[in-house]
């Protein structure tokens, strides 16, 4: 059985540690844990990972947010995936800091990564882990916000939340969806 995870983010130094690369970051977490690396290839970072008899690939696309349906799109047809075994994890700005909500589908909600997906796939019924980032921002401020890095004191406890987005990834990938929901969106 073979699986998609798309961490959503920005390539670039000046974008590391920013809250809006947190599908990155939850990637890279893994990869550190699990001894997987990254690949630079058409349209994104890829890796290949086999875990209980599952075949999981991940990619962390190149083509920006806004374009990040570009890669996914690409990479679902290329490694023959099914949708219903696609998951996007992404930053959530209505979401307080650390919080998980995994979703079989919804909408983009402002979301222009998300969104680019969408419109590629021409569905929203795709699986996504949508990590919380809090919104401690003022009314035009929310770019800034989204782009901006982590303060120390949430930097502090960033690794104990990434590491609980990562045992959702892995869950959904053994244990299911239904499974996975029930258990992480309660914590």
């Amino acid at each position: 059985m073979k699986f998609l995870i798309a961490g959503l983010g920005n390539i670039g130094p000046e974008y590391m540690l920013t809250r809006h690369n947190a599908g990155f970051m939850v990637l890279d977490r893994l990869a550190a844990q699990h001894g997987f690396t990254f690949t630079m290839n058409r349209l994104a970072y890829t890796a290949e990972w086999r875990h209980k008899g599952k075949i999981i690939h991940l990619i962390k696309p190149t083509t920006y947010m806004n374009l990040s349906g570009r890669a996914v799109g690409s990479y679902l047809k290329q490694f023959d995936v099914p949708i219903e075994n696609l998951l996007v994890v992404t930053d959530d700005k209505d979401l307080p800091f650390g919080k998980l909500r995994l979703k079989p589908k919804g909408s983009a909600g402002g979301h222009n990564g998300l969104r680019s997906i969408d419109e590629v796939l021409g569905t929203q019924e795709y699986a996504r882990l949508r990590f919380g980032i809090g919104n401690d921002f003022s009314k035009g401020r929310q770019i800034d916000f989204v782009l901006g890095k982590f303060p120390a004191e949430e930097m502090d406890v960033l690794p104990d939340h990434l590491d609980r987005a990562g045992e959702a990834v892995l869950s959904f990938c053994t244990s299911g969806l239904q499974h996975t929901m029930n258990f992480f969106n309660q914590k």
